[in-house]
């Protein structure tokens, strides 16, 4: 699984160059908030919603509670033709500084 350090996406999300996506249950979302800055699809739909939700220009930065979906989102939007990276869980975001919305 292709892999972006934690601190590095939290840079490169604050620079505009990159999106950060949350592929979790929006009942986590609810419970825990997620990044701020970030597009919500849940992993069940991230096919079918990626191509009119985010653009192929920025590499995409995914995440979910511990990194299991995230992997296999990631797997998905290559399929697709982005260019897509795992951050691993929120836990990660937030110990590498991400900030989070409710």
């Amino acid at each position: 699984m292709t892999q972006m350090n934690a601190q590095e996406a939290v840079a490169k999300a604050a620079a505009g160059e990159i999106t950060i996506l949350d592929v979790r249950e929006a009942s986590e979302v609810q419970q825990t908030g997620m990044a701020k800055g970030a597009l919500h699809i849940p992993l069940a739909l991230v096919a079918l919603q990626a191509m009119e939700k985010m653009s192929k220009s920025k590499p995409v930065a995914v995440y979910c509670a511990v990194g299991g979906r995230a992997g296999m989102a990631v797997q998905a939007l290559k399929d697709l033709g982005f260019d897509a990276q795992s951050i691993g869980g929120l836990g990660d975001w937030t110990s590498a500084g991400g900030a989070v919305s409710r």
